[in-house]
């Protein structure tokens, strides 16, 4: 099985010895962030640093002429990453015989929002998202389209990972989180990430529904959880046939017809922005160049593995990377498919200290290729300790 170390170019640059470590795994790839996050991350070799904190979203390398003039366009990255951090680290890899992918994060942005709030997602309650730019908004989907492209195809990359190109919700690791003191389940989720922003307002209209009565809907539907009963909806994160309820929870909640609604607008919504980025990163890129989604095979899910339908995003883009280290059974929607040349590619956390579990690796992928899992995408070298890296090494030598 194919397999790609994700990286940070702060993980590369500055240590001589990081690429040909990187190598020394047995992989043949690594997907370098082009476009990232706000986050604090441990670099456990690194000759100069331990923890490295990126304050904000940014791109890795000096964002074009496209930009200027623009409201809304990428921030670059501050001393974390200067320069062409990643151009400088691709270039490290490459020489090491790694072949670089781009791994850029795009509908995830916590500066945007506190920057223009007017671009996030609001909730029923009037609650704004910072971290959430609510994708049916145009400008933020031009930004997200020109982003995409720009920052998928850099010099040397023979490839893209799109990360949270779809909604994002309520779920969000974020700074000193306290949003667990009541169990949503999946449908209540669901009706929390739910957008009430003007633009959003009127998709509702388009689909026969009024948005203040939807909202009043919603709010009335969470009700019962903030009393500290649960959300009928399933377990969070698993796939329709694994919930025995998830979708059907949410009808529950809010009654099919209008659960089936937001549904069309938000996943319509989620669909032409996911085709319209993979067809600017093909505009932009050169012949070969693979397009690859990290995705969710249920389309009303949220987050950084975005909500997809199989059969549509498997004829858009080159194919998947779909989360797999609490099990592979997320693969079965997008092999069921049975189409031919789309890439599956099994993503396996491969950090103890972020429960991963790389003395399984070789288990687990073995059961994600009976899926129909061809590739591997280990999460992440960088953070990593030199005993998980151990067991990597020899997990992909008996694979």
């Amino acid at each position: 099985m194919r397999a790609s170390a994700f990286l940070y170019p702060w993980d590369v640059t500055g240590d001589p010895e990081a690429a040909d470590r990187v190598a020394s795994l047995g992989v043949r790839q690594v997907t370098l962030a082009s476009a990232y996050h706000s986050t604090r991350a441990l670099t456990p070799r690194h000759p100069r640093h331990r923890v490295v904190t990126a304050r904000h979203a940014a791109v890795l390398f000096p964002p074009d002429a496209r930009w200027h003039g623009r409201r809304l366009r990428p921030y670059q990255a501050g001393d974390w990453a200067p320069g062409d951090a990643f151009g400088e680290a691709a270039r490290a890899l490459a020489d090491a015989g790694l072949e670089v992918h781009t791994w850029v994060v795009l509908a995830h942005n916590s500066r945007l929002g506190e920057e223009h709030p007017d671009t996030s997602v609001v909730n029923a309650y009037g609650d704004r998202y910072p971290w959430a730019p609510c994708i049916a908004q145009p400008d933020t989907r031009a930004y997200l389209v020109d982003l995409a492209a720009e920052a998928a195809v850099r010099p040397g990359a023979r490839g893209t990972e799109l990360e949270s190109l779809g909604w994002y919700g309520l779920a969000h690791p974020h700074a000193h989180d306290k949003i667990g003191g009541v169990g949503l389940g999946d449908a209540g989720q669901y009706l929390m990430s739910l957008c009430f922003c003007a633009v959003c307002r009127e998709g509702y209209g388009t689909r026969g529904l009024d948005a203040d009565e939807l909202a009043a809907a919603v709010r009335a539907a969470l009700e019962p959880a903030w009393r500290g009963a649960h959300c009928d909806g399933g377990t969070a994160r698993s796939s329709e046939a694994e919930t025995g309820g998830g979708w059907t929870g949410v009808e529950k909640l809010l009654g099919e017809t209008r659960a089936a609604a937001t549904r069309a607008w938000r996943d319509h919504t989620a669909r032409t922005l996911q085709e319209a980025a993979v067809t600017a990163v093909r505009a932009a890129a050169p012949g070969g160049f693979q397009v690859l989604l990290h995705a969710d095979p249920v389309s009303y899910h949220c987050g950084a593995n975005a909500g997809v339908d199989p059969a549509h995003i498997l004829s858009v883009a080159d194919g998947v990377v779909v989360p797999c280290t609490n099990g592979a059974g997320l693969l079965t929607p997008f092999a069921e498919q049975r189409r031919t040349g789309a890439v599956l590619a099994a993503n396996f956390t491969v950090v103890s200290g972020m429960g991963g579990s790389p003395a399984t690796l070789e288990r687990d992928a073995r059961a994600a290729a009976e899926l129909g899992a061809a590739q591997l995408r280990l999460y992440h070298a960088g953070l990593a300790s030199d005993g998980d890296l151990d067991a990597v090494r020899t997990a992909l030598a008996a694979l």
